[in-house]
């Protein structure tokens, strides 16, 4: 087993405050040492990279290769736990807006939908982190992830949950994705087993999605 595999196990294991002091001291110190700015990926187990063999695997670090490819002046730190919810998410943001933060992809809920939590309740944690974050960082460019949900939850459900991402985008003028696993949900050969949790190759399709919002923020003067 590698050396990354392992310490992908153990994170996984984490009380998830743990992680996010762990996250939060290990960013500060690194950019201590490094004039690049930050993107911070801050989701659950889709940023996380589940069941991936190896954390280099996930769409947040194939965005890095892409920064540097361009010779961008930005740096990633990918802050997924597996199993968050957006709740989770906003109990952990205050830890992790510990560093300075250019950019912050938001990826959460889709754990919230999937356990049929209300989407009302979704929509008013990610209004909150997104209030924090630029309460922290006021020039802090956001961009949120939208999510959809499988058919068999209902299409009353399964439309108000996906109808809340523009909704907020438009909201508070942050970028949106539309859909992050466009072209991977529901393709049998690019999920793993679960048909939930994208593999090797559906991660690249979703860091083309990524990238094809990301990249103008990261080029603008």
């Amino acid at each position: 087993m590698s050396r990354a595999k392992r310490f992908l196990m153990f994170i996984q294991t984490m009380n998830p405050f743990r992680w996010a002091l762990l996250l939060a001291f290990t960013a500060l110190a690194a950019t201590a040492a490094d004039a690049r700015k930050t993107v911070l990926f801050f989701g659950d187990s889709l940023t996380f990279g589940y069941g991936l063999e190896d954390p280099s695997l996930a769409f947040p670090s194939l965005i890095a290769k892409k920064i540097e490819a361009e010779k961008l002046p930005y740096r990633v730190v990918n802050a997924g736990l597996s199993g968050e919810t957006s709740a989770g998410g906003l109990r952990r943001i205050d830890w992790v807006l510990r560093q300075p933060i250019a950019v912050c992809v938001i990826e959460l809920g889709a754990n919230d939908g999937l356990r049929g939590l209300s989407p009302s309740d979704t929509e008013k944690n990610l209004q909150a982190i997104i209030d924090k974050v630029r309460a922290k960082e006021p020039g802090t460019k956001i961009v949120l992830a939208g999510m959809q949900l499988p058919t068999s939850l209902g299409p009353e459900f399964r439309d108000r949950f996906a109808a809340l991402y523009p909704e907020l985008a438009n909201k508070n003028h942050v970028a949106l994705i539309p859909f992050l696993l466009e072209g991977v949900g529901g393709v049998t050969e690019l999920n793993q087993p679960d048909q939930i949790h994208p593999t090797a190759r559906g991660h690249e399709r979703v860091a083309e999605n990524v990238w094809t919002i990301l990249r103008p923020l990261l080029t603008q003067p």
